[in-house]
């Protein structure tokens, strides 16, 4: 186990890059067809893209132009000391950089459109990647590891795109088009700007071979900082129930570390290109001063070449440098666009539209037939089989672990059986669409889920077309009206996701309403009335029988004296039916369910 003291500050150790595992020390792994699938983005704003392009093509030429004037005003007015035109000359020279800063804010604000209408698109596609992808996808992950490509990965595009998209193309204009225009003043000048070309190269390809790994490992470590920050701020009450903000506090320290680590190390090497390229800059500025001058001695050029040499060498490497500065941000972005795909390209819940019926009505007829499901290899569910007449109530019971809920995720086809046949009315729920087979169907869970709205509204999510008449029926129907008329705004109140302000048997009330808005055909009840107080047990027992009636249910309990009345119990234990049958049946059995039941009164009695 790592030590979980924290070094002091700026005594960083030595990350060997060499030693980086080889994921993280690839580039992303598939960098050309990242770019590709953002360009695919991009052409969307193709009319806007076009224009952006435009308006780089003037800049560079504006900025092109510009040094060229100031080495003719040079030599053909300075030299001479001929004023005569000089005016006129002064204010083309003003109007070519007016025409610069014009064509530079032009771009810059063409593009920020383009940036936001497509990270927009792509922050669509993930979001609508979210609700297509299975239950079992959500399972195995950090929560807040997948907020993290909805946020911090896609504003990570939207930078780069905003600042380095026209820099790379602007960079690689100014490159061709300076080294043209050198070219036709001085070709052995020019050879001698490009001298130091080499040199550069090699100190771009040193840098970003090793900030390229790094940069990529800290999006990751920077996914699991937020991730276990989602998990302990949603899990604060068992943090300090358990006083545990020591330990905590210390785990988020050594993942802290490691995104200090890869952070501080990424932008200290990358750190150094614009270092080198300084020096690299002044060895050019010198040798074009020393051949420079030979040359103007003996007349092969002027004192304005020189100038407009040193100039253009400066736009030269100027470029080169910032192409090296985009390409370590093009990587990060890369990076973070490729965590993006790689959840849009996860494999979707199965579709069935083409081969799936929709479910227009039920009567709520399920049935179970020698059913078997295995998650991830591990048996779950062993040969079950049960029948739910419409209108029954069904109630599972069994120690954890014994596929209680299991049996209702196949229900609701969050998950699909391996072997054996689940039948709605005679249909096989495969061959139900999920979608129209959910739309009869309504959940009263344990931890109630509360959207960060409005009472009404969070009932009105049962049925958004429901209007405030049958919100309102539905909840005096939970038994939930009275206590809503109470609070300061009423049906107004607004929410968070976990009902601060209300208790949670009002919340379990406000979830009953919801179900009872819905109008399902069949109910899934899983521990609803647990922890809640007897006086607040006895209404949502109430509200229950209402939601019930006549309904096909099914009802996850373990305190065995709310399901007493439950025309079916099924008793399970590793996935296999032990017992099946009524309350008094069982009893009469002797058998596992009977122990459970006298061990329940004792414990009550006790």
């Amino acid at each position: 186990m790592r030590n979980n003291k924290l070094k002091e500050p700026f005594q960083y150790e030595r990350i060997p890059v060499d030693n980086v595992s080889t994921d993280n020390r690839k580039k992303p792994k598939n960098m050309f067809g990242t770019i590709k699938r953002i360009s695919l983005y991009l052409a969307r704003q193709r009319g806007k893209m076009l224009m952006v392009i435009f308006m780089v093509f003037i800049s560079s030429a504006m900025a092109l132009l510009g040094p060229y004037m100031v080495g003719m005003a040079i030599d053909e007015f300075i030299i001479t000391q001929e004023s005569s035109g000089l005016g006129i000359l002064l204010i083309w020279l003003i109007i070519i950089y007016l025409f610069h800063s014009l064509s530079v804010f032009l771009q810059h604000f063409w593009m920020i459109g383009v940036a936001q209408n497509t990270v927009y698109a792509l922050r669509t596609d993930l979001f609508r990647q979210f609700h297509r992808l299975p239950i079992s996808y959500f399972d195995k992950r950090q929560h807040g590891e997948l907020m993290s490509r909805l946020t911090n990965d896609i504003d990570n595009v939207n930078n780069t795109l905003n600042q380095s998209v026209i820099q790379i193309f602007s960079s690689i204009l100014m490159l061709v088009g300076t080294l043209v225009v050198m070219l036709t003043l001085s070709p052995v000048l020019t050879l001698v700007t490009m001298s130091i070309i080499p040199l550069m190269l090699f100190a771009i390809k040193w840098i970003t071979k090793r900030t390229g790994p790094l940069y990529k490992l800290q999006q990751k470590n920077l996914g699991e900082v937020n991730g276990y920050v989602e998990e302990i701020v949603s899990g604060q009450h068992i943090v300090k129930t358990f006083s545990q903000e020591d330990h905590v506090i210390n785990e988020f320290a050594e993942r802290n570390e490691d995104l200090k680590h890869t952070g501080f190390w990424a932008q200290t090497i990358a750190g150094f290109i614009p270092k080198v390229m300084n020096m690299l800059n002044f060895l050019s500025f010198g040798l074009i001063a020393l051949v420079g001058g030979i040359l103007a001695i003996n007349g092969y050029i002027t004192v304005g070449v020189i100038v407009i040499f040193t100039e253009y060498a400066r736009q030269f490497t100027r470029p080169l440098n910032e192409l090296s500065n985009q390409f370590n941000m093009l990587l990060s972005a890369i990076a973070g666009a490729e965590r993006v795909f790689n959840v849009i390209d996860e494999e979707q819940e199965e579709k069935d539209e083409d081969v799936a019926s929709e479910l227009s009505t039920t009567n709520g007829h399920l049935a179970f037939e020698n059913v078997s499901f295995a998650y991830e290899e591990t048996p779950i569910l062993k040969n079950v089989s049960f029948d739910a007449k419409p209108g029954e109530t069904v109630a599972f019971v069994g120690h954890t672990g014994a596929g209680k809920t299991t049996i209702i995720n196949l229900i609701s086809r969050f998950y699909n059986y391996d072997d054996g046949k689940i039948t709605l009315d005679g249909t096989d729920i495969k061959d139900i669409k999920r979608s129209s087979l959910r739309q009869h169907m309504a959940f009263v869970l344990q931890d109630s889920f509360l959207f960060h709205n409005t009472i009404r509204e969070n009932i009105r999510y049962g049925r958004l077309d429901a209007t405030d008449q049958d919100v309102l029926d539905a909840a005096k129907d939970a038994n939930a009206h009275d206590f809503i008329i109470r609070l300061p705004e009423g049906y107004d109140t607004i929410l968070d996701h976990e009902g601060s302000g209300i208790s949670q048997g009002q919340k379990q009330l406000l979830t009953i309403a919801r179900a009872l808005l819905a109008e399902p055909s069949i109910l899934v009840l899983d521990e609803a009335t647990s922890n809640i107080d007897t006086i607040t047990e006895l209404k949502i027992q109430e509200a229950l029988k209402r939601l019930m009636h006549e309904r096909t249910s099914f009802v996850i309990a373990h305190r065995l004296n709310t399901i007493q009345e439950a025309d079916k119990i099924i008793m399970l234990e590793h996935g296999e039916i032990i017992e099946k049958g009524t309350h008094d049946e069982l009893l009469r059995v002797k058998g596992k369910y009977n122990q459970l039941y006298r061990g329940q009164l004792l414990d009550k009695a006790n």
